[in-house]
């Protein structure tokens, strides 16, 4: 029976605190914790707990303590006050518990991707939720749209937004919904054995997708032929009709997508003509030279992403186009953006003056990435690409090649003398303590302003740093730079040479990234000129490590962060001691992931992944666990298993900038 005051050590009365205090400070609580415990610690709480604000909306998409009892318990309590639920990735909640949802009679909008769900189970779900708009799910192996139910399509028939991730060739449910204004569809098709008989089946279907009321189609394809194959069934009725609303058109295809030319242009021009779209993304086969014209007649974009596409800076501000309304701009791959044509090289120097003028007509620009290209600021110009992008005060995520922060005239300017003095035996001067390379400068942020006698001069990267007060993502990637767990390629291949310019991008220049106070994710690649990781030591390290040795000291400092909940390292010569991984987990009881890829041998890592999961898997329902030689045949078939939500978040090694529109997906 819930007290009536609770009181801490320090005598202080809980309920003297006001409803709205108190109604702020649970809202960080997860809800089945706020239902099922926290309510009965006193009659205050118990009325305070079952607030609105607190339990009409329900996420439990990474909650990883949200076992299938407390699930349940939850959904007992308060199904009917529920209006949103997420259970985005709760992959390892059970099918029954997936079934109580159809007690959430009030739902508004439910997010069941990653769950598990068959046929019967939607035909059931969706059967009781009259009131449901909003719906996200998984299209798997052996879906049947014959075994739902009048009233589960008479649901569907009023959804307005439908996000479908499928597994199989399938229409899903999309037939079904004919009043959608926005359509999210990712394709993960792997399976080829029923390819040929399903895409005959979809092409005989009678019902077809309805596109008249769209706003927002946005497609996302894994790589592989058969999901291109059915995702352009998906785009037949755009050739026939483009919706009057239609704001965001968005198809991310890795690779070549092999459409025509014509049938392209077609689709552009009638965009063009008879909407205004606020997003757009391509597949690089689409856009040229001559579709571009038709690009640039859109009216106010917030969101536009070239992503590997032959764009030129210059065009995307033809004839001073206004795109101060711009806030999301993605140029990752495009060699040539920054140049006046294609005729030079791609490790020829930038023109400052394209930069300048498209940073002068996007100063909105709050997502820009410029990634997987040699982007060089000339040596004969006052001006440097880093310098005209501090003009962007709104940035909140940046995206550079390292070559793109170097300064040709850098190591010229210093001292020998300066550049080789040795580094403070200290902890915090230690960094990864890589040993002295002779003729190349070790930073020691102790001395390095002692030793000039007077303060460094700022670099242009660190004028844009201290410009860009609102940064809260980073990306420098080496413009060369191949990862080594790639998505479904073969994970052995030649690896390039960095580029020399990114030589000169060295510990110091990584101090300066501290300057970013809200800086919540820093991704480094390819920095050959780093050598001991001091400049990182206040900034959290994110270093590749081809031979790092996961030993027992790693781990032992590894558990002194006790949040840890996913843990990921991917190390092609690497290796890494069973008991000391085990050690680790025991100690650091919140990590439901670990991913481990290295240089092992294919019987040491099944050992140790065993381990763990007899160990773990009881107490950790959501644990997921995949020890794997980084460099065996076998790797894309393991990594295909994996949860897509660690996968994507965290063991694909990619530019996440500017990758999707803005708010996308509540």
């Amino acid at each position: 029976m819930p007290s009536e005051d609770p009181v801490d050590s320090d005598n202080i009365n809980m309920t003297e605190f006001s409803d709205e205090i108190l109604l702020n400070i649970l809202k960080f609580v997860p809800t089945h914790d706020v239902v099922l415990s926290v309510r009965r610690v006193c009659k205050k709480f118990a009325n305070l707990c079952l607030d609105k604000s607190l339990i009409s909306t329900v996420r439990l998409t990474r909650d990883y303590q949200a076992s299938d009892d407390k699930v349940k318990q939850m959904i007992r309590e308060i199904a009917s006050q529920i209006q949103v639920l997420s259970m985005s990735s709760c992959y390892w909640l059970s099918g029954p518990t997936v079934d109580q949802m159809s007690k959430c009679k009030s739902l508004v909008k439910l997010d069941l991707s990653g769950c598990r769900l068959t046929s019967l189970r939607l035909s059931k779900i969706l059967s009781c939720l009259w009131a449901l708009r909003s719906l996200a799910i998984d299209i798997s192996h052996g879906f049947d749209s014959s075994q739902l139910s009048s009233e589960s399509k008479a649901t569907l028939s009023h959804l307005t937004e439908l996000k479908q991730t499928l597994h199989t060739p399938s229409y899903g449910v999309v037939p079904c919904c004919t009043s959608l204004e926005r359509l999210l569809l990712y394709f993960e098709i792997h399976n080829f054995s029923s390819f040929t008989t399903s895409c005959q089946l979809m092409v005989g279907q009678s019902s077809v997708p309805h596109y008249q009321s769209l706003r927002i189609f946005y497609s996302r394809l894994a790589p592989g032929y058969v999901n291109q194959v059915v995702m352009r069934l998906y785009l037949t009725v755009f050739s026939m009709r483009i919706p009057q609303n239609l704001q965001a058109f968005v198809i991310s295809i890795p690779g070549n997508f092999p459409e025509s030319g014509a049938a392209a242009k077609n689709l552009l021009e009638g965009m063009a003509r008879n909407v205004a779209l606020e997003a757009l993304q391509l597949p690089k086969t689409w856009v040229d030279g001559s579709c571009l014209p038709h690009i640039l007649k859109l009216s106010t974009p917030s969101y536009l992403n070239f992503s590997r596409c032959l764009v030129f800076g210059n065009q995307l501000v033809h004839d001073g186009k206004d795109l101060k309304s711009l806030v999301s701009l993605n140029l990752s791959g495009c060699v040539h953006c920054l140049s006046k044509d294609c005729s030079r090289k791609a490790e020829d120097d930038i023109d400052c003056d394209i930069v300048e003028t498209l940073v002068n007509a996007c100063p909105n620009i709050r997502h820009l990435n410029l990634s997987a290209a040699h982007h060089h600021s000339p040596s004969h110009s006052e001006s440097h690409v880093c310098t005209i992008l501090s003009k962007l005060k709104h940035l909140r995520s940046l995206a550079l090649p390292v070559c793109t922060v170097s300064e040709e005239d850098k190591s010229s300017n210093q001292s020998p003398s300066n550049s080789l003095q040795p580094v403070a035996n200290s902890a915090v001067t230690l960094g990864l303590i890589k040993s002295t390379r002779i003729g190349v400068k070790t930073y020691n942020p102790r001395n390095s302003s002692e030793q000039s006698g007077r303060d460094p001069p700022n670099s242009s990267f660190k004028v844009l740093l201290d410009s860009a007060s609102l940064l809260e993502e980073l990306e420098l990637i080496g413009s060369s730079f191949s990862s080594s767990m790639p998505r479904n390629e073969p994970a052995i291949r030649k690896e390039l040479p960095p580029c020399v310019r990114a030589r000169q991008v060295g510990d110091e220049d990584m101090a300066a990234v501290g300057r970013l106070g809200l800086l919540q994710r820093l991704t480094l690649a390819q920095l050959p000129g780093i050598v001991n990781g001091a400049g990182l030591v206040q900034v959290g390290m994110k270093l590749e490590q081809p031979y790092i040795s996961a030993n027992s000291q790693f781990f032992q400092a590894l558990s002194h962060c006790p949040s840890l909940q996913r843990l990921c390292i991917i190390s092609r010569h690497g290796t890494f001691q069973p008991d000391a991984v085990m050690s680790f987990m025991a100690s650091c009881r919140d990590v439901i992931m670990c991913h481990m890829f290295t240089g092992e041998t294919l019987v040491a890592c099944r050992n140790l992944q065993q381990a763990l999961l007899q160990s773990f898997q009881e107490e950790r329902p959501a644990l997921n666990v995949i020890v794997y030689p980084l460099l065996h045949e076998g790797l894309v078939n393991v990594i295909r298993d994996a949860p897509l939500v660690h996968l994507e978040e965290i063991t694909l090694f990619k530019s996440r900038v500017a990758e999707d529109p803005p708010h996308l997906w509540w």
